[in-house]
């Protein structure tokens, strides 16, 4: 008998402790009803684009396309400048992720006008003489590139980039007129004029810049541009009287320091996360 209340009070103690030790265990916490999703990651997309800038350009030689006339020249210098012209640009264009991304654009290069001054001395039939020309035209250009670029990384939404492009460019001269003066064989003064003379070149330019991402949708860019847009040339020279030369002047090498304020658009830019309700019960 005494062994059957032995049993069953060590039967009572080992009950009430196995209690305690499960009133002393945290409770789990029961799984949650709804897992929010991961946010969604970094992916491509179309957007549009639209530049507005100025350029800075030159040429490196302004020729007179009858070569024979620097024949006699035993010394030449010339000075050629363009003003600022206004830079208007519009294009679409793709981002394939984080770091590269690549479009199409379009610019119309407002009217520049041009200033040159030629100054020569020479000698003909063993008499020495010496002259100056001076030229005024206006420049203008459509450029249409496929450009390709690297962004470089992001620090407090802004992101610095590196590009290329490639393309075409019609460059057109207008307006031109050429007023000289030398001495042969004694002070004489020469007016020619050209027409608008236009063609189309291969172009290409290199870009640098900073990027701001002011929203998932909008991405404001300051951009430095270098662009090569190939030669010009003007119309057929005519005098004074009206007769024509058959010749042409030509701008070798036109190049342009651009730098532009730009607007990028994305069209595809993924909806921001939004959490769903809270639902409970009771």
């Amino acid at each position: 008998m005494r062994s059957v209340k032995s049993l069953l009070a060590a039967g009572a103690a080992t009950l009430i402790s196995s209690m305690a030790f499960a009133a002393d265990m945290p409770i789990a916490a029961p799984p949650p009803m709804y897992a929010p999703p991961a946010p969604p990651a970094d992916f491509g997309g179309w957007y549009l684009r639209g530049d507005i800038g100025f350029s800075n350009q030159k040429t490196s030689d302004l020729h007179y396309g009858r070569e024979s006339a620097y024949s006699q020249l035993t010394s030449f210098d010339q000075k050629t400048s363009f003003d600022t012209a206004g830079i208007y640009g519009l294009g679409v264009g793709y981002r394939f992720n984080n770091w590269f991304r690549a479009d199409v654009t379009g610019q119309y290069r407002g009217n520049s006008n041009f200033k040159g001054t030629d100054r020569f001395t020479g000698t003909a039939g063993g008499v020495a003489y010496n002259g100056i020309d001076n030229y005024s035209a206006s420049k203008s250009e459509w450029l249409v590139l496929a450009n390709a670029y690297v962004d470089l990384g992001t620090w407090w939404c802004i992101t610095p980039f590196i590009g290329a492009g490639v393309g075409g460019a019609q460059v057109s001269i207008a307006n031109f007129s050429d007023t000289g003066t030398n001495s042969l064989p004694f002070s004489t003064t020469s007016f020619a004029t050209a027409p608008t003379s236009s063609k189309w070149n291969f172009a290409w330019a290199a870009h640098a810049g900073l990027a701001y991402k002011v929203n998932p949708n909008l991405v404001l860019e300051l951009a430095y541009s270098y662009v090569d847009l190939g030669p010009g040339q003007t119309g057929i020279l005519s005098d004074y009287t009206g007769a024509t030369t058959n010749n042409v002047f030509k701008f070798k090498d036109i190049t342009s320091h651009d730098l532009k304020f730009g607007v990028r658009w994305n069209l595809d830019s993924p909806p921001a996360y939004v959490p769903p309700p809270l639902v409970t019960k009771g």
